[in-house]
């Protein structure tokens, strides 16, 4: 084997989602990177709810670079002015307050509304068609070292793929997930502890305009109740609308997807507003899904195996971070994958992004969870304090929307510099990465 040979790193991508494929329009810029991704579907649907993303999103897919930006640009819906700083509002649905907004989410010029088929569409013209498998569903993965350490996948279809490194982003049902903690591992599997269910269906906006308050075609508001809290998002240039009701407690379980009809009766002491929001929701509740989240994983990654994205840390919608999370990872990654010029230095780089982004991610599936329980007002009482609600809101945004992107891939270099106490890549093949 060539030296030029031997430097090429073979990557290969498990789920071709958001992380893993604003991962890949990142790593295939890499001239020593080999990179390929497998996606389990034959092609994408346009499933799934509406994002707004936040600017921690932003600067992330900026650091990954400026295509990838331009490309959730390109696809998404303007919510104003390029220079006007726009926001998702949280206004109390029911009780005494009702009516007050409490909190003003996701602050950031320019922001917008996407579905996540318009921005997957995006990201996937950024990868050379050869760089991408559909149909590839992964059942297995062994790892094997005889001269040089390989990774090998097997697929559905009974194809195989190896490759120096596998990094997954298969979902919240991970292959990936599975096979580093092991299947009966009690944070393996995806929970449901508050036994959420979202109902949501989709819309025409000018079938929605005569329906709710116009205004909620085209900006993103959150009403808070006991019985559920009610979203809107405008969709695919503000040509479809996304509405939603999350109700707590409707289901027992995780595995448990059956949920009573949608009542709108049980809503009438709710907010004209939101009234109008649930009944246009419960014509079609066919869009409608069972919510749930992953435990914390001890570890996101183990030689050279790693996951990412929902597979890491899925988490419930309610604190809109969780594809924000996932663009970290990918930021990170590719910012990482710089220095991997070797398939040596594969397990310290797992290391350095274990290191950097475990912490945080679990920390925003957490703050989810807590931002479910004060929407339906189950929460220490916070629903009967509006100044209360408004000061956490304040402190949990400024958590996820203006934290240090550029600065958590500058921790995740030196996390993977601090070898043997050597400050550079060259002793990174001789060494172990230190606590």
């Amino acid at each position: 084997m060539s030296m030029a040979e031997n430097r090429v790193v073979k990557v290969a991508i498990v789920g071709g989602g958001i992380a893993g494929l604003a991962l890949a329009a990142g790593l295939v810029k890499k001239p020593h990177i080999d990179v390929h991704v497998y996606e389990s579907v034959p092609a994408y649907k346009d499933i799934g709810a509406g994002l707004a993303l936040h600017l921690n999103a932003i600067k992330a897919m900026a650091l990954i670079g400026p295509e990838v930006k331009e490309a959730y640009f390109d696809k998404a819906l303007s919510m104003g002015d390029e220079n006007q700083e726009m926001v998702t509002e949280v206004i109390l649905g029911q009780g005494p307050h009702k009516g007050q907004l409490v909190a003003e989410l996701g602050r950031a010029k320019g922001r917008k509304t996407v579905s996540r088929a318009d921005l997957l569409d995006g990201f996937l013209a950024l990868i050379p068609r050869e760089r991408i498998s559909f149909g590839k569903k992964l059942v297995s993965i062994n790892e094997t070292s005889s001269g040089r350490h390989d990774v090998h996948l097997t697929f559905q279809d009974g194809t195989e793929a190896t490759a120096d490194c596998l990094l997954g982003a298969d979902g919240i049902h991970s292959v990936t997930r599975s096979y580093l903690l092991g299947p009966a591992h009690p944070a393996t599997s995806p929970k449901n502890h508050d036994g959420w269910q979202i109902y949501r269906t989709m819309v025409s906006t000018e079938e929605a305009r005569k329906q709710i308050n116009p205004k909620w075609t085209t900006s993103v508001p959150i009403f808070l109740g006991p019985r559920g809290h009610i979203n809107c998002i405008p969709l695919n240039k503000n040509t479809r609308l996304s509405a939603g009701l999350a109700v707590r407690g409707a289901v027992s379980s995780a595995e448990d997807a059956r949920a009573p009809p949608l009542d709108p009766a049980l809503y009438s002491d709710y907010s004209e507003e939101a009234q109008q929001i649930v009944c246009m929701v419960a014509k079609d509740t066919s869009a409608s899904w069972t919510a749930a989240d992953h435990d914390h994983a001890p570890f996101y990654a183990r030689g050279a195996v790693a996951m990412f994205g929902d597979a890491a840390h899925a988490s419930m919608p309610f604190a809109g971070n969780g594809a924000a999370q996932a663009l970290e990872d990918a930021a990170v990654l590719d910012c990482l994958f710089t220095y991997v010029k070797e398939p040596c230095y594969i397990p310290r780089a797992l290391l350095a992004f274990d290191e950097v982004r475990r912490p945080r991610s679990q920390a925003v599936v957490e703050l989810a969870r807590k931002f479910g329980r004060v929407y339906a007002y189950a929460e220490d009482g916070m629903h009967e304090d509006p100044a209360r609600m408004e000061e956490f809101f304040g402190e949990m945004a400024a958590f996820t929307n203006e934290f240090d992107v550029k600065g958590q891939n500058e921790a995740a270099v030196k996390a993977f510099m601090r070898v043997n106490g050597v400050d550079g890549v060259h002793g990174v093949g001789k060494g172990h990465l230190k606590n």
